[in-house]
């Protein structure tokens, strides 16, 4: 066993990959965790794991086999209508279909996610309902840090990876950036049991996604493998625009009708309907990001992974790629270690060039997409990409 004492701080996809790297390699950890237990809060829609992404991550952790299990090929599907309702690019169409050799990039759904790779992990490894407070050097052990949570201490950690997320307390550690607002917010909507209360919106979907993008404004539809829809509607607004609208979200039903009237009225009925339809909850949510490029200064023994290091907006989809990518290469990198903590600072460093190298990249290819998705050419430059595919 290593004698490395590794922290990580967040159970979403990137601490969760980073521990089972780490644990099939002999090195222990422990995953501290702010949900109240597993499964307690939605995790989200549905992800597509690419060959050299997230399924390469699963691949090292020996766990191809079962994301098979979970995986959904058919949900790599998409159809591309314009704002006024014609549909532009359908491969649920008969003859439209790609062949099987370029479907690499299956989805899963969030939460599958998260169960195959809890299982995955040794009894205990994680900690849960731990909110974090703050990481601090410790005062007694030079060169170990401390985790101080709202009701317990931490102490002696070799490593401690910020694997917590958009408003990440461990990157307070190593630097005062926040993330900003991108400009956009999303109503996320749902559509549960598809198959009894919503027949048509799943038809209208269709096996994977369905997408349209306008000037200001976006509607995205993602078919989950539970039987459920999410539609996302998404509006160039100021940050205040939830608050300053005019519309109360905490009445869904007339929230829903105000939103199409006052942001969609001009789009296909389709489209409208969409949007009406998913009718079984309603999630506002402010799309955030981290400056493209953003770095800080590298330090001993913290290091930040997934969106913690890089948040971006949905608009590329490679978000939880990124940071399953991230945790394989730093587990590489504290194998590497071969149990010798002095060894820890110089494969900090190492790594984190190479990641933020690579998050930038993705970052300007986010950007790109969040400013051409709500563009009015938009859906001219999707179809193109589609075409291209």
């Amino acid at each position: 066993m290593s004698s490395i004492r590794i922290a990580i701080i967040g159970g979403g996809p990137a601490g969760l990959t980073l521990a089972r790297l780490l644990q099939i390699n002999n090195i222990s950890c422990t995953v501290f965790e702010l949900d109240t237990e597993a499964f307690s809060r939605d995790q989200g829609g549905t992800v597509d794991l690419h060959a050299r992404g997230g399924q390469l991550a699963l691949k090292h952790a020996g766990l191809t086999d079962e994301f098979k299990k979970y995986a959904r090929p058919e949900g790599e599907v998409m159809k591309l209508v314009k704002f006024d309702g014609r549909v532009v690019f359908d491969e649920n169409m008969e003859g439209n279909a790609r062949p099987e050799q370029y479907a690499d990039r299956p989805e899963i759904d969030r939460m599958n996610l998260q169960q195959l790779l809890l299982q995955s992990l040794k009894p205990g490894t994680v900690v849960w309902a731990k909110k974090l407070q703050f990481v601090e050097n410790s005062s007694t052990d030079p060169g170990r840090y401390n985790l101080q949570f709202e009701d317990s201490r931490e102490e002696g950690f070799d490593l401690v990876v910020g694997a917590d997320g958009a408003w990440s307390k461990v990157r307070s550690y190593l630097t005062d950036q926040q993330p900003y607002y991108s400009g956009v917010t999303a109503i996320e909507l749902w559509a549960t049991h598809f198959n009894k209360k919503h027949q048509w919106l799943s038809d209208f979907v269709g096996a994977g996604s369905c997408f349209m993008f306008a000037e200001g404004r976006a509607i995205q539809c993602q078919k989950l493998g539970n039987n459920s829809i999410r539609v996302y509607a998404g509006v160039r607004q100021p940050e205040s625009w939830l608050e300053d609208c005019g519309i109360d979200w905490s009445e869904p039903d007339t929230a829903r009708k105000e939103l199409v009237e006052q942001y969609y009225a001009d789009c296909g009925d389709d489209l409208k309907g969409a949007l009406l339809d998913a009718n079984d909850k309603l999630v506002p949510r402010k799309m955030w990001m981290l400056p493209v490029g953003y770095r800080w200064k590298s330090d001993a023994g913290v290091t930040l992974i997934g969106d913690a290091a890089h948040l971006m907006t949905p608009y590329a989809g490679v978000g939880v790629n990124l940071a399953m990518v991230d945790s394989l290469d730093l587990a590489t990198a504290i194998i590497g270690c071969d149990g010798d903590g002095a060894k820890i600072p110089g494969a900090i460093r190492a790594f984190e060039d190479k990641m933020l190298t690579r998050a930038e990249q993705f970052a300007k290819r986010t950007y790109k997409g969040l400013i051409g998705h709500f563009s009015a050419d938009g859906c001219e430059e999707m179809l193109e990409r589609l075409k291209g595919r």
